[in-house]
């Protein structure tokens, strides 16, 4: 009895006096709503936010819901109803979360858009992402640039335009910010779109899907490039450009006399940095998903302990109901040149990645 006592007594004192580690569960848990575990990004994502909610002192429940909107509804419903302190949701579909985050509002749960915003709901607290119609610039940019290197005598470029998907806010920011760009030499002549396909209504991909974009890819060609010869793409993201490569690779691109077209793409994903090493995809856009876990948990961690998250955009990201109070980081053009400095140089990947 008196070495319980002695060891009851010796825990008291140890709480009493605040000695030892503060436990996570003592600062909160975060649920983490992620899309899907398909994109090596999202993957990505998921991890730096659980590696830095942890180190920060808080529980994390990570979910993917697998590009499934009715399971990621569910899955947001089930953190509400357990109980979780704060919401940090990566949209399938950014339109049809409003009753969810209505419930989240009245059970006094504060929700954070994460780098794809949530339309339609006042609710939404605040919002981190990179800046889109940054990346959409920088995308064009980069195509253009590899345009004129790849194919200095052409009197005009024949371009095809993908778009991500309809459903996705961000998909319109890279449009918009691509086209920026693109629709000056357009207007001039310089750049020619032989399929007359343009606008998000028209060459957007549901749920960023490689295959659709291949399939598409592979009727542009039939239909417009017989006689044609294409000159760049503008691909929004990896994921796609892989299925546009494959469907030019499948008539001749890239071997023989045919020039590979200039080939864009968005998250820096390994086989995608991988095909640039090789000379297939021209580019893609870097954005660092630990900086944004990093300002996500900023956002979190200020919430709960009464201060106010630090924002940098006031603007821009209407949702419908309310402009959002923004977050915005700084995504960063990469290819075959810098790749290494960026992408090994900063710690991101390891050199045999990607070799």
């Amino acid at each position: 009895m008196k070495i319980l006592t002695t060891g009851l007594t010796a825990l008291a004192m140890t709480l009493a006096l605040g000695a030892g580690p503060a436990l996570a569960q003592d600062k909160g848990t975060i649920g983490i709503a992620m899309p899907t575990k398909s994109s090596a990004r999202w993957i990505s994502d998921g991890e730096s936010m659980v590696e830095q909610f942890t180190a920060a002192g808080y529980e994390t429940d990570l979910q993917y819901a697998e590009d499934d909107i009715p399971n990621q509804l569910a899955q947001i419903e089930n953190m509400i109803t357990k109980g979780v302190d704060v919401l940090v949701i990566a949209a399938i579909d950014g339109t049809t979360l409003s009753n969810a985050l209505e419930n989240a509002h009245f059970a006094d749960i504060k929700t954070i858009a994460y780098d794809r915003l949530i339309r339609d709901s006042e609710h939404v607290d605040y919002y981190a992402t990179f800046d889109n119609f940054k990346v959409g610039v920088q995308q064009a940019t980069s195509l253009v640039e590899g345009l004129e290197s790849r194919f200095p005598d052409a009197g005009t470029w024949n371009v095809e335009l993908f778009g991500g998907s309809p459903d996705d806010n961000n998909a319109y920011f890279f449009y918009d910010g691509a086209m920026s760009v693109l629709q000056p030499l357009i207007d001039e002549g310089r750049i020619a779109i032989p399929s007359g396909q343009t606008g998000m209504d028209t060459v957007g991909t549901l749920r960023w899907d490689g295959a659709v974009a291949q399939a598409r890819m592979d009727n542009l060609l039939s239909a417009h490039y017989t006689e044609n010869v294409v000159h760049g793409v503008l691909s929004p993201y990896d994921g796609l450009s892989i299925g546009i490569l494959s469907s030019l690779k499948g008539v001749g691109y890239g071997s023989g006399d045919l020039a590979m077209p200039i080939v864009t793409g968005q998250d820096a994903e390994v086989p995608s940095v991988k095909s640039i090493l090789a000379g297939e995809q021209y580019s893609t856009i870097f954005k660092d998903t630990r900086e944004l876990a990093r300002v996500t948990v900023g956002m979190v961690d200020a919430l709960l302990q009464g201060g106010e998250p630090e924002i940098n955009d006031t603007t821009t990201y209407d949702n419908g109901v309310k402009v959002v109070p923004s977050y915005l980081l700084e995504p960063v053009a990469v290819d075959a040149e810098n790749w290494e400095e960026i992408l090994v140089g900063s710690g991101y990947y390891t050199e045999d990645q990607i070799r």
